[in-house]
Formats: C-alpha cells, structure tokens, sequence
C-alpha cells in the first residue's frame, strides 16, 4: 500500500483548483473518478437554543487542508469535548474538502531513474480531496454556555495540532 505524501507538499496554494467532475458526463472531464472525502460527519453534540458563547478556529493564512487532516482533527476534539463536557456542546465543521489534489507517482529508490523518466508537465491522478481555506475563514465552530470556554478552547488547541498552519481562536 502506497503511503500519503506529507502535508507540506500540498499546503499551499499555488495553483488553480481542480474540482470538475459531472456525474453525467464522466469522461469529458479533467477528473474521470473523484476521490472520497475522509471527512462524513459535520454536526456533532446537542443543538439547543440554551448555548451563550459561539466559539470559532480560523486560520491566520491561506492554506489547503486534506479531508484527512480535518477529520483527525475533528475526532480529536469531539473525543475531548465528548469526555470534559458530555451533551453541553454543539461542534459543527464550516468547510467542504471540494478540492481535487493530483499526484504524479514516480518510482523512488536506489536505480529508479533508470526504471522512470518521468514525463515533463505531469497532470497526475486524482488521490485525495482537500478544502482550500482563505487568510481568517472559521474551520470549525463550538456552541457552548460560557463556564465550558475553557474546555472548548482546549479542544480546539488539540485540533489546530493536527492540522498544518496557525490558527486562532475567537469568542463570540
């Protein structure tokens, strides 16, 4: 099984974003077969009217988040909140993975550039999906009361550590 390249190599955003598919015409398109997205679930905790603090992880640059990284990152703060505050959060996830990332494999290894080539101006097959975020745009949102501030702020702490970048939190 191949491994997952590191997220350095497709953090930033240095190119155009490549998300054409149709369902009803496959093959006249860049992407003939879209990659799954890691990333299922988006709502989490009790939604209830009783929450008086709204808190929010944002970016502090523009970076290109795999659907795998935010949902490590998702698990890891649901497990926390799950356990410090059981039922007095809603944890909801504000971005989408639309993005399609493309990747040229080439043979690697002692004698690979006998073996390979390579070809100049690769497109690369469709391997993953990834959300392209903007300087300041919420990643995800916590509804708590205001005593659980504290713990939703550690959560989010957790979640920034598997994601790549700097992040913020705001109160609201």
């Amino acid at each position: 099984m191949g491994r997952l390249r590191p997220a350095r190599t497709f953090r930033g955003i240095t190119s155009q974003a490549w998300a054409r598919y149709s369902q009803k015409k496959p093959k006249k398109n860049y992407i003939r077969a879209l990659p799954h997205t890691s990333l299922l679930i988006f709502n989490m905790g009790v939604d209830n009217k009783g929450y008086d603090a709204v808190l929010t992880l944002s970016t502090k640059s523009a970076v290109q988040l795999r659907s795998n990284a935010i949902e490590a990152a998702r698990q890891q703060a649901n497990k926390y909140l799950e356990g410090a505050i059981p039922g007095g959060y809603y944890f909801k996830v504000l971005v989408y993975p639309h993005s399609v990332i493309r990747e040229h494999k080439m043979a690697q290894g002692a004698g690979a550039d006998r073996i390979s080539q390579g070809m100049s101006h690769a497109f690369g097959k469709p391997t993953g999906v990834a959300a392209r975020l903007r300087d300041g745009q919420p990643l995800f949102m916590i509804k708590t009361t205001r005593q659980n501030i504290g713990h939703a702020k550690e959560a989010f702490r957790k979640a920034a550590n598997k994601l790549s970048g700097l992040y913020k939190v705001s109160v609201a």
